[in-house]
C-alpha cells in the first residue's frame, strides 16, 4: 500500500549523519521533507504526535546515495541474465554462455567479459562463440561496454555491419559496428523484458540505499522508447528517482529530443572517445600495447557548437571523455563556447564530463576554470588500477599512475559526482566510497568524508539541486538507514590509517571502510518520505 506523503515519522536512538548537528541521534520527517534533527531527549516532544516512530537501535542514518551514471536497462540485463564479470578464464566464459543459451529463448544478451583477466589473454573467436550459443543471436558487451562480441546469427541480422567502422570478421566489434549490433540486439527485447530489466536495476539500487539515479541514455546507447519506458516506470513505482540525460548533438536534434523525453540534459554518454580497455579512448601518444592512439568521435569545434546550443537553450551539456586527447578536445570546445557566450553564462549550466580519467594538472585547472562537473567512477581504479591492472597494460606504469586524480580535482575545486556506470561496474555505493578513499595510487586518495559527499550531495549538485543530499531541516527526505559498526572520523593527517573516534572532533562519523572491513548493510531506503526498501 502506498504511504501517505504527509505522514510524520520520527527516527530516534541512532546516529544521524547531519552537518546541522554532528551529535544528532534523532530526526523528524514531515511528508517529503526533513523537519528537524537533534537529540533523543528533544525528540520526546514529537513522539506522541508522530504517525510512526522508528527505533534505530544504534543504526546509522545518512542521506541516500546518488549514482550519477547508470544504464538501467543494460545493468538490469546483467543482473537478471548472463553476467561474465567474475569469469576467470575463456573456457569458463564459454561454459556459462552455453548454459545460458540452453535455458533462454530469443535474443541472448550478456555482459562483462574481460580478456585481460583471463590466462588465455584473448576473447572467444566467432566459431567458439557460435558453438557455445548454439547458433542463437547473442550480444556480449565487454566490461567497459565499448566493444562487444556478436554471434553469427546476430551479425547476419544487423544491416550493413560489414561496412561499418570497427567491424572485424572474427573478433570484437567496436565503433559503429558495435553500436549497430547493440541496437539490433536491444530492439529484439520485448517490452516485458525491458521492463523487467529496468525494474531489476531500480530494485537493486533501492536495496543499496540509492535514492536517485542519473540515466545516461542516447541514440548510440539505447533508444528513445527505452528511455521513455524507464522514466514512466520510475514515475509509477516506489523506488529511486531517475534523472535522464540524452547524449545526442544539438545539430542532430539532441536538445529538442532531450526536452521532448523529459531529460534534464543533452549529454551523458555523448561520446568524444571510447574506453581504455577496448583501445578506443583517444590519447595524445600511442597505447603501450597497440600502435595507435585510439578513436576520436567528436572534434573541439563540435563540442563548442554543442555547448553553445545547450547553453543558449538553458540545458546542461555533457560528454563522455576518458583519454587525454579527448579531454583536451572537450576543454578546448567548452572554452570556445565561453568565449562566444561569456564564461559566467557557460559556468552557470554546470556542464558535465563523464569519466574524465586522464587529467593532468593543466586539465584539472581548466575544469575548475570552466565550471565543469566531473562525473567519475572510483570503482574503475579498484577494477583496473594498480601495478598489475589493465591500465598498466594499456598505458604503462607512468601514465597509468596519473589516472583518476580525485585529490587534485578536489584541491582545485572541481565538483565531483560519483557513479558506477553500471553495468560497467556494479551498483555499489559504499564500495565506490572505499575505492576513492583507498585509491591504488596514493596521491589520488581523498578522505572518506569527501568521497561520501561526492556520492550523495555531489550527485544533487550535478543537476543543480544544491539544497539536497544532506540531512538538514528543509531538505528532501531521501535517506537510508544502515547497520554499521563503530563510526569513525578520518584523521586529517593521514589518508591510509589514522582513524579517529574522538567525538570532540565535532564531525559526523561514518563507517570504517578500511579494505577488509565489512561494508554497511542497508536496512531501509526512503525516497521523498516514502519507504522504497526495507530489510
Amino acid at each position: 500500500m502506498t504511504e501517505r506523503t504527509n505522514r510524520t515519522v520520527l527516527l530516534r536512538g541512532g546516529n544521524v549523519h547531519s552537518p546541522a548537528d554532528p551529535f544528532a541521534t534523532a530526526m523528524l520527517v514531515e511528508g517529503e521533507q526533513i523537519a528537524w534533527v537533534g537529540s533523543d531527549g528533544a525528540a520526546e516532544t514529537y513522539a506522541a504526535t508522530a504517525d510512526e516512530v522508528i527505533e534505530l537501535a544504534g543504526a546509522l542514518v545518512t542521506p541516500a546515495f546518488v549514482d550519477a551514471h547508470v544504464h538501467a536497462t543494460s545493468a538490469g540485463l546483467a543482473l537478471t541474465g548472463l553476467d561474465l564479470t567474475d569469469c576467470r578464464s575463456l573456457p569458463e566464459a564459454l561454459r556459462r554462455i552455453a548454459e545460458f543459451a540452453a535455458a533462454t529463448e530469443g535474443v541472448l544478451i550478456g555482459h562483462g567479459w574481460d580478456e585481460t583477466k583471463w590466462p588465455e589473454g584473448r576473447p572467444p573467436t566467432l566459431a567458439e562463440l557460435d558453438e557455445a550459443c548454439g547458433g542463437a543471436p547473442l550480444y556480449l558487451s565487454r566490461t567497459d561496454v565499448h566493444s562487444a562480441l556478436a554471434s553469427g546469427a546476430l551479425r547476419s541480422a544487423t544491416e550493413g555491419l560489414a561496412e561499418a567502422a570497427g567491424y572485424h570478421p572474427d573478433g570484437p566489434l567496436t565503433k559503429d559496428a558495435h553500436h549497430a549490433v547493440r541496437q539490433a540486439a536491444l530492439t529484439r527485447l520485448t517490452p516485458a523484458q525491458r521492463r523487467a530489466a529496468q525494474l531489476a536495476t531500480l530494485t537493486r539500487a533501492a536495496q543499496l540505499g540509492i535514492g536517485a539515479l542519473h540515466e545516461c541514455s542516447g541514440p548510440e546507447i539505447a533508444s528513445e522508447q527505452d528511455l521513455a519506458a524507464l522514466l514512466e516506470l520510475a514515475a509509477e513505482t516506489d523506488g529511486p528517482e531517475v534523472f535522464a540525460y540524452w547524449g545526442e548533438l544539438a545539430e542532430r536534434g539532441g536538445v529538442e529530443t532531450a526536452r521532448r523525453l523529459g531529460a534534464i540534459g543533452a549529454g551523458g554518454d555523448l561520446f568524444v572517445d571510447g574506453a581504455l580497455g577496448s583501445h578506443t579512448a583517444c590519447l595524445h601518444t600511442p597505447y603501450s600495447d597497440a600502435e595507435h592512439t585510439g578513436t576520436s568521435y567528436l572534434t573541439a569545434e563540435q563540442v563548442a557548437d554543442h555547448v553553445t546550443a545547450c547553453t543558449e537553450a538553458g540545458l546542461q551539456a555533457g560528454f563522455h571523455a576518458i583519454g587525454d586527447a579527448a579531454l583536451a578536445a572537450v576543454i578546448d570546445g567548452v572554452r570556445t563556447a565561453a568565449d562566444r557566450l561569456g564564461l559566467a553564462r557557460v559556468k552557470a549550466l554546470r556542464h558535465r564530463v563523464e569519466h574524465a580519467e586522464a587529467l593532468d594538472d593543466k586539465a584539472v585547472a581548466a575544469f575548475a576554470e570552466l565550471g565543469l562537473t566531473a562525473s567519475v567512477q572510483p570503482a574503475f581504479d579498484a577494477a583496473w588500477g594498480g601495478p598489475e591492472g589493465m591500465y598498466v597494460q594499456r598505458l604503462g606504469a607512468e601514465r597509468a599512475a596519473e589516472l583518476n586524480p580525485f585529490a587534485a580535482m578536489l584541491r582545485a575545486g572541481v565538483p565531483l559526482a560519483f557513479g558506477s556506470d553500471a553495468p560497467v561496474t556494479p551498483l555499489d555505493p559504499w564500495g565506490s566510497v572505499r575505492a576513492a578513499a583507498f585509491h591504488q595510487t596514493l596521491e589520488h586518495r581523498i578522505s572518506v568524508r569527501a568521497a561520501f559527499a561526492a556520492h550523495t550531495r555531489g550527485g544533487w549538485r550535478a543537476i543543480g539541486r544544491d539544497q539536497d543530499g544532506v540531512l538538514v531541516p528543509g531538505a528532501v527526505a531521501s535517506y537510508a538507514i544502515w547497520a554499521a559498526d563503530d563510526l569513525v572520523v578520518q584523521a586529517p593527517d593521514s589518508r591510509v590509517a589514522g582513524w579517529s573516534t574522538d567525538p570532540r572532533s565535532g564531525t559526523p562519523g561514518l563507517p570504517d571502510l578500511t579494505p577488509g572491513e565489512p561494508l554497511p548493510q542497508c536496512l531501509r531506503t526512503v525516497v521523498r518520505g516514502k519507504t522504497v526498501f526495507q530489510r
